[in-house]
């Protein structure tokens, strides 16, 4: 098995993980997650959002979340932002390191954004631009890379197509997301070995849903593709409001459990991950997702 010797795991909680939750988190409770993230060893993380509230409400508090946390600079904190508008925002609060996003299906992306695909990257195009200019870390995710919630399956090639136009303007790291988690590993293996063979300059990054069970194993087929970047959410926190359906991002705790238990090193460390799912499990009405956390909690109990 062709295994690499070390995986970066960017912590996507703060973000994807509460963005679909429909009771306000306290401002405060955010930050303290993502202070208590900041002592695991994670170098990089989603920390916000510059979306607007009256779409994603948990976001409204970007601005305060960001004067309120403790800025570690060893740490990568990179804010979502889906159009122009976002970009200023976050540039006007400090941000250098930023997120966009575009589905790969027409349907998805009107739905997230109400533009169409190709209205979504050409609006971006100015974006990258600006960004470049002022020397921002650019994050490219693309959405709905193997399905869609409304048509189904993704052509594969229209994928490649757009790691290719993507990777062209010059941004720094290309995300291939499976949004609703129904991808499988004979997918996964498929599409970043393809991608690799475009030998693209930008760095890239699996991001995977855990809806259908499949995330740890499409984590494996990817690292046998030569992945070795992947988005993971703090307790298997998630969901897409403009996703029906769509479960948690895989747990952080499991992926570095599992890649530990292969020899991989990733840099963090367990024991302070598990402490920080004690601090994120009461701010969700949802039982987490994660199975590392409830295999201690009950060997605790014994």
């Amino acid at each position: 098995m062709k295994l690499p010797k070390k995986v970066e795991l960017i912590e996507v909680g703060p973000r994807d993980g509460l963005q679909n939750e429909a009771n306000f988190i306290p401002t405060e409770k955010k930050i303290e997650m993502i202070n208590a993230l900041n002592k695991t060893g994670i170098k990089r993380m989603e920390a916000t959002s510059f979306v607007h509230p009256v779409y994603v409400p948990q976001m409204k508090d970007a601005k305060e979340v960001l004067e309120g946390i403790e800025q570690d600079p060893s740490i990568q904190y990179m804010a979502l932002i889906p159009n122009e508008k976002g970009f200023e925002r976050a540039v006007e609060n400090g941000v250098r390191s930023l997120s966009l996003v575009v589905g790969a299906s027409d349907s998805f992306n009107l739905k997230n954004v109400k533009m169409t695909r190709d209205e979504s990257i050409n609006k971006f195009s100015s974006v990258v631009e600006k960004a470049k200019e002022m020397g921002n870390f650019l994050r490219y995710n693309i959405a709905t890379a193997f399905w869609c919630p409304y048509e189904g399956s993704v052509d594969s090639e229209l994928v490649l197509d757009m790691v290719r136009q993507i990777d062209r303007s010059g941004v720094d790291e290309i995300v291939i997301c499976d949004t609703i988690g129904r991808a499988n590993p004979a997918q996964v293996f498929d599409l970043f070995s393809r991608i690799f063979k475009e030998q693209p300059n930008a760095l890239i990054t699996a991001h995977f849903h855990d809806t259908y069970g499949l995330a740890q194993a499409n984590i494996m087929a990817a690292l046998q593709a030569d992945v070795t970047r992947f988005d993971t959410s703090i307790g298997g926190l998630g969901g897409c409001p403009f996703a029906p359906g769509a479960a948690g991002n895989v747990a952080t705790e499991d992926v570095v459990f599992m890649l530990n238990e292969m020899g991989i090193e990733t840099g963090i460390d367990l024991s302070s991950l598990l402490a920080c799912v004690e601090k994120v499990e009461p701010l969700t009405n949802r039982e987490l997702t994660g199975h590392f956390h409830k295999i201690k909690v009950v060997q605790n109990q014994i």
